[in-house]
């Protein structure tokens, strides 16, 4: 497979999957803001930092209110990582190796993209947002069954599964960073009553809830969502299973050695983290996302120099920035 042919595809996937999980945040928080009392210091702002576009925001917004935010994460064709622009650069990279996947797959990443551009273009008010959310959440679902169903075991699918398992361990760090940030005791007095609804909303925004009730088999505590969220195996939005997966795929590709041992690496941090002295402390718990934050981008950077080059042999990818995804990237 070309080496263009293979960054798009993987590309692809990361963007579907940065729509899907950024629906996801705000269709949650959306609910969870109507259950809080207005006084507690959550709001619409750790939103902006979950999807690393503060600066960007800040540019543009002098506040964090509702309608700005939303606006910002579904709609603004200046932010990368919006809703449309992710779905825009999604469509982008596909376009040009529709070749190499079934026509369905072209025509359902169109589809979603047209629909979200016609909400975007009459705006996501208060009313519509609902119905919008999940109309992206489903369609991005409906993109990894076809996916899933369609598409030949081989070079292709391994490039977009990869994609897919990096974007997604990277939203679970930053849901897990920015909102226990607000959900470990700091204020224990006012944050106690609602500790176990925001607990829920953090499982909510990886759709985690209900398989959190069946294996853990307990209340929702801070410490056990973050065990079940880094380290459980099993689940699909884990961090450890993402790594697992992105291992396995390695697996099937020449010239992988370097990348697999990057993923071993952040694999073994996440497997032997204390969760105990992690779950009481937020700095640590910071400091620890960090880390894994830039062995996401080691991957990331070692997948781009392994397979993703030009004729030139330098790298296509940008580099990570702090307020950024990995190596952000457009269709040339």
């Amino acid at each position: 497979m070309l080496s263009r042919v293979a960054e798009n595809l993987y590309w692809m996937a990361r963007y579907i999957e940065r729509a899907e999980d950024t629906a996801r945040l705000l269709s949650v928080n959306s609910h969870l803001m109507l259950d809080l009392p207005r006084h507690l210091p959550l709001g619409w702002a750790p939103l902006i930092e979950m999807t690393g576009t503060l600066e960007a925001f800040n540019a543009s917004h002098s506040s964090f209110d509702e309608r700005s935010v939303v606006h910002f994460l579904c709609a603004d064709g200046q932010n990368g990582s919006s809703i449309l622009s992710a779905l825009a650069s999604a469509r982008e990279n596909l376009r040009t190796t529709r070749d190499v996947v079934p026509r369905e797959i072209w025509e359902e990443v169109n589809q979603l993209y047209l629909s979200v551009a016609d909400h975007a273009e009459n705006g996501v008010s208060l009313r519509r947002r609902d119905a919008f959310l999940k109309n992206v959440i489903r369609g991005c679902q409906t993109l990894t069954g076809l996916i899933e169903g369609t598409l030949s075991h081989g070079s292709a699918r391994t490039f977009i599964e990869l994609g897919r398992q990096l974007e997604r361990a990277d939203m679970t760090t930053r849901i897990v960073d920015v909102r226990s940030a607000s959900l470990l005791p700091q204020n224990p007095e006012e944050l106690l009553p609602f500790e176990n609804l925001q607990w829920m909303s953090v499982l909510k925004s990886l759709t985690a809830y209900q398989m959190y009730r069946q294996q853990v088999r307990l209340r929702v505590r801070g410490p056990d969502v973050l065990r079940f969220l880094l380290q459980d195996p099993n689940l699909p939005r884990s961090i450890a299973c993402s790594l697992e997966i992105l291992s396995h795929e390695l697996q099937l590709l020449p010239r992988q050695d370097r990348v697999a041992a990057t993923v071993s690496l952040v694999r073994a941090d996440v497997v032997d983290a204390d969760i105990q002295a992690l779950a009481h402390s937020p700095s640590k718990l910071h400091a620890f996302v960090d880390e894994l934050q830039i062995g996401f981008a080691a991957i990331h950077d070692t997948l781009s120099t392994t397979y993703f080059v030009n004729a030139d042999n330098v790298p296509r990818v940008a580099q990570r920035q702090s307020q950024g995804h990995a190596g952000d990237h457009d269709n040339d």
